[in-house]
C-alpha cells in the first residue's frame, strides 16, 4: 500500500518522499482505519487525506469550514488533474443538480462540504446512496467549545460513525492542546482512531516580541525591510485596521483592510486579491485567516496582543507555510491587556468559561515577558519539550538582560496602594517621577511618601516595570473602576521583603529594529535576482490565464529549487520537488525556456507584467510618484502604463489618479470641446502646463476613449 501511495505522491503531486508521519497516516486511512492527526500548519495535512482518496474506491468527502479554503483546494487539485468539486452557497440550483449527476456517475474523486451542509438529512441521505471512500474532517479543533474557532455544526459530525460505520474518518488540526484533543475524539466518536501527534514546532518562523513605544513607526521599520513580500498585520479592532491600513498606504505600501464591518463582497474581493497577487499586505482583525492557504506569506505582524497562545500559534502559523524563512513579529503594551480583559468581562459565558479565558491570557502574557527561549516556552504550553534553546527567536539571538527589580517593584506597588488602587500607569509614573502637574496636585498625591522616589529611572523603565508586574500577576487591572491598577494577593511576599524579583530589561528600540530573520526575498542572491523575477513573472502570467492564484501553479519553494538546480530538460524538471506529471506537461517547457534565458535575459519583467504590478499598486491607493519608486522606473513610464491599463479597462480613472473634481472636469471639457474624435494630448497640453504632469492628460484621454468605445 505504501508503495502505491509513493507512486501517487510522485506522479500526481510531484514529491519524492513523505514528510514526518505522512506515510504512516496515509497507510492507516487507505487501509480503512480512523485517524486523529495533529500536524503544524504547513506540515502537509491535506496530503494525508488526498492521497488515500486517490488510493481508495469511491468519493472522498472533505469537511471544511470556509468557502475560500474549499475553492483554493479544488483549484489546486484541478491543476494536478484530480477531479474535485466544492458544494457550497456559491452554486445556483442548476449547478448543484449538475454536480449531483456527476457525483452519481462517479466522475468526482473529492467533494468539499461545509459542516452545516453535510449534516442536513437530505445531504446525508444522498451520500448514503453513493460509494464513500472516506471522510476527512479538516480544522477539527472547531469542535471544541473551549476553543476560539468553535463551530456548533461540528458537534453534529459524530453521527457519521453510526450512519457510515465502515467508512474511515480522519480528523485533522494544527491547533489542539491535550484537552482539545480529547474533545475531538469524544465529540466526533473517534474512539478507535490511531493518534498521530507531530511536533508543534515551526522551525522556519523567527519569533520576535517587542514592547510598544511608537507602534506605527515600529511596524514601519519592520515592513520596510520586507518590501515586496506578502504579509498579514493583525489588529484588535475594526477602527484600528482602517487607520493602520490608511497609514501604510500613505507610506507607499500596498495594503488592504479586512474586518467583519466591511461589506461581504469587499471582504471577498480583498481576500481574492491577497491570494492572487504578489506582495500585498492584509491589515485585518482575526476575522481573516482560517481560510488562507497562501504558502508564501512571509510574515505575520501583531499590533495588539492575541487573547491566547492558541490564537497566537494559529495566526503566526499563517506565515511560511512553504517552509521558507518567515517572521512572527509582535508589539504589545499594557493597554492591550486592559482591552482584552474588558472584552472578556463583556463576553457571554459563565464564570468558569471566563476563568479559562483569563488563564489563556495569562499564558500569552507570560510568553511576552519570557526570559528563556520563546520557542521552548511556546511548545511547552502544548505539552511538547524542546531540549535545547532554538537559536531562532529574539531571546536566543539578542540575549535577554535581566535585573534585580525588587526595590523598584516595591516602590511601584506602594504607589498603587497609596494612591488608592484606582489610577492608571500614566498617573502612577507621574507620582513616582515627582511631576507636579494638575492631576497629581488635584488628588493631593504630591504629599505622598512615594512622590518623586523614582526620579533616578526613566519613564519608559517604570512603564516596562508596571507592564511586567501585571504580566507576573503581582498587580491587576480594575475593570469595575476606571481601568486603574490594584494589588493582588500574590504581591504580599514581595512587599513584606520575603522574596526578590528578577525582571527582563527592555532593549533599546534601535537594538530591535531588525526582524532577525531573512525575508524570502533575501534568499535569492544578487546574480539570481533577474532569473527569479522572470520565473515569478511567468508564473503570474500562467496563473492569470488559468484563473488561479500563482502558488497553485508552483509555490515559491518549487521555483527556488528550479533556480538552484537549473534543470535543462523535462526529465530533469520532473525531479524538482512539486513538479508532478500534469504540471510537467502543462508548464515544464515554459519554465525551462525562462531558465535557459542566460545572460541575455531581459533585465526586468516584460511590460505586461510591469503593468500588472502597477494595477495592483494603483488599486491599493498608491500615487504615481510612489509607484515609480516601488517599480524602479520613471514617473513618465508610470503614467504611460496607467493610461494603457485604463484603456484596457483594468483600472478606472478614479483608481489611477486622485484629481480634484473641478480640475478633472476642466480637462475632460477640453478634450470634448471639438466635434468627432478626441484631439491628441499635444493640442491641449499647453493650457495645463505647470498644473498637471502631461501623463495625467493621457490617462484622462484613455478613460474618455474607452467610454466612447462602449
Amino acid at each position: 500500500m505504501l508503495e502505491q501511495a509513493q507512486r501517487v505522491l510522485k506522479d500526481v503531486f510531484g514529491y519524492d518522499s513523505f514528510r514526518g508521519r505522512q506515510g504512516a497516516i496515509i497507510e492507516r486511512v487507505a487501509r480503512g482505519g480512523d485517524a486523529l492527526v495533529l500536524m503544524p500548519t504547513g506540515g502537509g495535512k491535506s496530503l494525508c487525506y488526498q492521497v488515500p482518496a486517490l488510493l481508495r474506491d469511491g468519493l472522498a468527502i472533505v469537511v471544511s469550514p470556509l468557502i475560500a479554503l474549499m475553492e483554493d483546494q479544488v483549484a489546486t487539485l484541478d491543476e494536478l488533474g484530480v477531479p474535485a468539486a466544492a458544494l457550497n452557497s456559491t452554486l445556483d440550483a442548476e449547478q448543484q443538480r449538475a454536480l449531483a449527476v456527476r457525483l452519481r456517475q462517479g466522475e468526482i474523486k473529492l467533494l468539499y462540504l461545509a459542516p452545516e451542509r453535510l449534516v442536513q438529512p437530505r445531504m446525508l441521505s444522498f451520500l448514503q446512496q453513493l460509494n464513500i471512500a472516506l471522510f476527512a474532517i479538516d480544522e477539527a479543533h472547531c469542535v471544541s467549545q473551549w476553543g476560539h474557532d468553535f463551530r456548533p455544526e461540528y458537534l453534529q459530525l459524530g453521527q457519521l460513525a453510526q450512519l457510515f460505520p465502515d467508512v474511515p474518518r480522519i480528523a485533522l488540526t494544527a491547533t489542539a492542546d491535550k484537552r482539545t484533543r480529547e474533545e475531538i475524539v469524544n465529540r466526533l466518536e473517534l474512539h478507535d482512531a490511531e493518534r498521530f501527534l507531530s511536533s508543534f514546532d515551526r522551525p522556519n518562523i523567527f519569533y520576535r516580541i517587542v514592547p510598544k513605544e511608537q507602534p506605527r513607526k515600529q511596524l514601519l521599520a519592520f515592513l520596510t525591510e520586507r518590501k515586496g513580500d506578502a504579509g498579514i498585520v493583525y489588529c484588535l479592532s475594526r477602527k484600528k485596521v482602517d487607520e493602520v491600513c490608511a497609514y501604510l498606504v500613505g507610506q507607499g505600501f500596498p495594503a488592504l483592510p479586512y474586518h467583519a464591518g466591511l461589506p461581504a463582497e469587499l471582504r471577498a474581493f480583498h481576500q481574492k486579491r491577497f491570494l492572487n497577487e504578489e506582495g500585498l499586505i492584509m491589515v485585518a482583525t482575526i476575522a481573516f485567516g482560517m481560510g488562507i492557504d497562501k504558502p508564501n506569506v512571509r510574515y505575520v505582524a501583531h499590533l495588539d496582543l492575541p487573547k491566547s497562545l492558541e490564537a497566537y500559534y494559529q495566526e503566526t502559523g499563517r506565515a511560511g507555510r512553504d517552509g521558507l524563512p518567515a517572521d512572527a513579529w509582535m508589539a504589545y503594551g499594557l493597554q492591550d491587556v486592559l482591552m482584552l480583559k474588558q472584552m472578556m468581562q463583556n463576553s457571554e459565558g459563565d464564570e468558569r468559561h471566563k476563568r479559562v479565558e483569563q488563564h489563556k491570557l495569562d499564558a500569552m502574557l507570560a510568553l511576552c515577558e519570557e526570559t528563556r527561549c520563546r520557542r521552548q516556552a511556546l511548545l511547552a504550553y502544548f505539552d511538547e519539550v524542546l531540549p535545547q534553546p532554538c537559536g531562532h527567536c529574539d531571546n536566543c539571538v539578542d540575549g535577554v538582560q535581566t535585573w534585580d527589580a525588587t526595590e523598584p517593584a516595591r516602590q511601584a506597588l506602594s504607589a498603587v496602594y497609596r494612591t488608592g488602587q484606582r489610577y492608571g500607569v500614566g498617573h502612577l509614573v507621574d507620582v513616582l517621577l515627582g511631576r507636579d502637574n494638575e492631576k497629581v496636585r488635584g488628588a493631593g498625591h504630591e504629599r505622598l511618601a512615594v512622590f518623586g522616589v523614582g526620579k533616578d529611572r526613566a519613564e519608559g523603565e517604570w512603564r516596562s516595570l508596571y507592564r511586567q508586574l501585571v504580566a507576573r500577576g503581582l498587580a491587576d487591572i480594575d475593570l469595575e473602576g476606571y481601568g486603574g491598577l490594584r494589588l493582588t494577593d500574590a504581591c504580599r511576599p514581595l512587599l513584606r521583603g520575603e522574596v526578590s524579583l528578577e525582571l527582563r530589561r527592555d532593549l533599546k528600540p534601535q537594538a530591535v529594529a531588525r526582524g532577525g530573520a531573512s525575508p524570502a526575498s533575501q534568499l535569492v542572491r544578487g546574480e539570481e535576482r533577474e532569473r527569479w523575477e522572470a520565473l515569478r513573472a511567468l508564473r503570474r502570467r500562467l496563473a492569470e490565464e488559468h484563473g488561479v492564484p500563482p502558488y497553485v501553479i508552483f509555490p515559491d519553494s518549487t521555483l527556488l529549487e528550479m533556480l538552484r538546480s537549473q534543470p535543462t530538460s523535462l526529465a530533469e524538471m520532473a525531479r524538482v520537488s512539486g513538479v508532478g506529471a500534469r504540471k510537467l506537461e502543462r508548464y515544464g517547457a515554459a519554465f525551462l525556456e525562462v531558465l535557459a534565458g542566460g545572460e541575455g535575459a531581459p533585465a526586468r519583467a516584460p511590460v505586461a507584467d510591469l503593468r500588472h504590478e502597477l494595477v495592483s499598486l494603483a488599486r491599493a491607493g498608491m500615487t504615481p510618484a510612489q509607484m515609480a519608486g516601488q517599480l524602479n522606473c520613471s514617473e513618465k513610464n508610470v503614467y504611460t502604463l496607467l493610461a494603457e491599463a485604463i484603456a484596457a479597462q483594468q483600472l478606472s480613472l478614479e483608481q489611477a489618479l486622485d484629481l480634484p473634481f473641478e480640475l478633472l472636469s476642466e480637462i475632460q471639457d477640453s478634450f470634448l470641446d471639438g466635434e468627432g474624435e478626441l484631439p491628441p494630448v499635444s493640442e491641449i497640453a499647453e493650457q495645463f502646463k505647470g498644473r498637471v504632469p502631461e501623463g495625467v492628460l493621457y490617462c484622462v484621454r484613455a478613460a474618455l476613449q474607452s467610454e466612447f468605445e462602449l
